[in-house]
């Protein structure tokens, strides 16, 4: 086996990034440039890379995301118990404090994004995740309901910046092709979530009434503690990037930093930028601007709407709904049924990541997860047999929960560009997370237990997920012609998603 030459392939890389920062013929041609690694000592490496990284990093990941999506659903495994009988608030108010988390939320999702570089991301994350698990922990000391709204509104603020964060943060860390399986693996947190939550608060809540607090208080405020240790253990696991990881050699961080500009084994040629160049990248107005009028990102941004318009109102009612089923005799067995759907729905999201990385595909995968939900929607609203509903929840929870990783790295994998990608990613996520308010307002008590009127919205909204869907994939299709016929070789030397060298996954 031929020995790598550490020395030889960071040489490779600085004179290959000389080169593409003055357009020279570096940039055009990729797949010229020689490494000192032979295939035999590129297969090996990238598997201790990959390795490394997703045994130190995705884990990290998944628990943070795990925490955010429990400190944001609990309320409404807290709402069954008792919340709204003790806070004397009607579910109007309610609601209101609902949407309110979903308005500061949104808001913080841009410029979280677009200070991630500056204060790094193994410094913003945790910090981020401290945050918002002390304000959760506020909330179970509230007793009104302004108390309540504006505890929910600090909340928002505090985790609107962590998934567009996190989904920045590994586009510089793997290959395209290899990010869908990754984002799938911790966004099966979510999944999880939805599972062990119930468990969770329905264990936490029979610490109550203790100290003067009820039940649902003690599942607030010991989830909130849980969030702030899982903050602090980020910080001191998470790199900033490959090229500063510590656990890897410093011939593990020459080739991982080659791989991810497209220059080594099956990568290359593949890739969508310079490592190195985009950690040098200055903060420029014109590519907020580039990102902001991109048509990719308001197709796949507003097909993603559509689909946690699905998730979120699933995740807040899903207890209720299965409460108003009366397949349970109480509150705190609805709770365990409210598990199910969350099991079956994990697996399969990891199986379609998998299936949409080797394929290379993600609108494509989407056309078919998302006529599952569809299907499962169409039933509920309109079948009264308890059993066929519960059922439907199943195929709605796998349909949404396995279109989401492909959604998500799709527009990030198109987007070129530490800033446009900072902003297409914030972007994306801001106008999905508009869902929240259609979650928050879709499922009123008083539709229960049919919910004909907030299924059929929802159905409605994943319909036109799968149009936007659709017409993203041949918009695709259009631009890759359009490089090949040479309409983009006026941005050849780019280093952007506008090189002809760079094409779109469809």
């Amino acid at each position: 086996m031929t020995t790598p030459r550490p020395i030889a392939g960071t040489a490779a890389l600085e004179k290959s990034d000389s080169d593409h920062s003055t357009g020279g013929p570096e940039t055009a041609k990729r797949e010229d440039v020689a490494t000192p690694f032979s295939p035999e000592d590129e297969a090996r490496l990238t598997k201790r890379v990959l390795l490394k990284m997703d045994t130190r990093i995705l884990p990290i990941l998944s628990l943070l995301f795990l925490c955010s999506f429990l400190d944001r659903t609990n309320v409404g495994n807290a709402k069954i118990i008792g919340l709204e009988k003790d806070l004397a608030i009607s579910n109007t108010q309610y609601n209101r404090g609902l949407a309110v988390f979903y308005a500061t939320y949104i808001a913080s999702e841009l410029p979280s994004n677009l200070l991630l570089k500056k204060i790094t991301p193994r410094v913003w994350l945790p910090l981020l995740t401290v945050v918002w698990g002390i304000v959760t922990m506020c909330l179970g000391f509230v007793r009104s309901f302004g108390s309540f709204f504006a505890v929910r509104a600090v909340l928002g603020l505090a985790e609107g910046g962590l998934l567009p964060g996190m989904v920045l943060y590994l586009s510089g860390l793997y290959t395209r092709q290899e990010m869908a399986v990754r984002i799938g693996v911790f966004y099966t947190a979510a999944s999880l979530s939805g599972a062990f939550g119930g468990l969770l608060a329905r264990g936490l809540s029979a610490i109550g009434p203790r100290g003067g607090l009820e039940g649902w208080r003690w599942i607030f405020i010991m989830e909130g503690v849980i969030t702030v240790v899982a903050g602090v253990i980020a910080y001191f696991f998470l790199p900033t990037s490959v090229a500063t990881a510590s656990y890897l050699t410093q011939e593990e961080r020459d080739f991982a930093q080659l791989r991810l500009q497209g220059k080594i084994g099956a990568a290359g040629g593949d890739e969508r930028f310079n490592p190195v160049l985009e950690r040098e990248e200055k903060f420029k107005w014109s590519e907020v601007r580039r990102g902001i009028l991109n048509l990719q990102v308001w197709l796949t941004a507003t097909a993603y709407f559509a689909i946690l318009s699905g998730l979120y109102s699933f995740g807040l009612f899903l207890p209720t709904i299965i409460n108003d089923l009366k397949i349970t005799s109480n509150a705190n067995e609805s709770q365990l049924w409210s598990v199910i759907p969350y099991a079956v729905a994990t697996p399969v999201t990891v199986a379609v990541a998998f299936a949409s990385d080797r394929l290379k595909l993600r609108g494509v995968i989407m056309l078919f997860t998302l006529l599952i939900a569809i299907v499962g929607y169409a039933v509920i609203g309109n079948v009264p047999s308890p059993n066929v509903r519960f059922g439907m929840t199943c195929l709605m929870a796998v349909g949404m929960y396995s279109s989401v990783p492909c959604i998500l790295v799709w527009n990030s994998n198109n987007s070129a560009g530490h800033y446009k990608r900072a902003t297409t990613s914030a972007l994306q996520l801001a106008v999905a997370n508009c869902g929240g308010f259609v979650a928050t307002f879709a499922y009123p008590s008083v539709d229960g237990p049919l919910y004909h009127k907030g299924h059929s919205i929802i159905l409605g909204l994943l319909v036109y997920a799968w149009l936007a869907i659709l017409t993203n994939v041949f918009w695709c299709i259009k631009i890759n012609k359009d490089k090949a016929r040479g309409k983009y070789d006026h941005h050849a030397g780019s280093g952007d998603d506008r090189d002809p060298m760079f094409k779109m996954i469809l």
